[in-house]
C-alpha cells in the first residue's frame, strides 16, 4: 500500500481550508484517510499551518511520500528533513541545468 501525506479539501465554495492527512495514494482526495495530522488555513491573514510534527515525522520513517505542497508547510513548519530534501533537490535541478547548457553549447547546430 502506497501512502501519501497530502491536503483533504473542506470548507465552504470559494473559502476552502485544508485538513493534512495520511491516507493511501489510491484513495480519493476527499475520501477515506488513516490518520489526520494537521490543518492549514490559506485565508487567515497570514496563513494559519498547524501540524503536529511527531506524528509528521513518524509517517516519514514509515516511508509515507509527501506531495509538493505538503512537503512545502512540512518545511515551513519546522521539519528539518523536508528543509533538507527541498535544499538538495534544488541544488540537484541546479545541477542538471548547468549539465544541459554544458551540453547544449558542445553540440554541432543543423542546418
Amino acid at each position: 500500500m502506497a501512502v501519501k501525506i497530502r491536503l483533504m479539501r473542506m470548507g465552504m465554495k470559494k473559502a476552502p481550508y485544508y485538513r493534512v492527512v495520511v491516507a493511501d495514494s489510491h484513495s480519493p482526495r476527499d475520501g477515506r484517510f488513516i490518520e489526520n495530522i494537521g490543518i492549514y488555513h490559506p485565508h487567515n491573514d497570514p496563513s494559519r499551518i498547524e501540524i503536529n510534527t511527531d506524528k509528521a515525522r513518524d509517517w516519514l520513517a514509515k516511508g509515507a511520500q509527501p506531495t509538493e505542497a505538503v512537503a512545502k508547510l512540512l518545511a515551513i513548519s519546522g521539519i528539518e528533513e523536508m528543509a533538507q530534501r527541498k535544499q538538495a533537490a534544488k541544488e540537484l535541478g541546479a545541477k542538471r541545468a548547468a549539465h544541459r547548457a554544458k551540453l547544449g553549447a558542445k553540440r554541432p547546430k543543423k542546418g
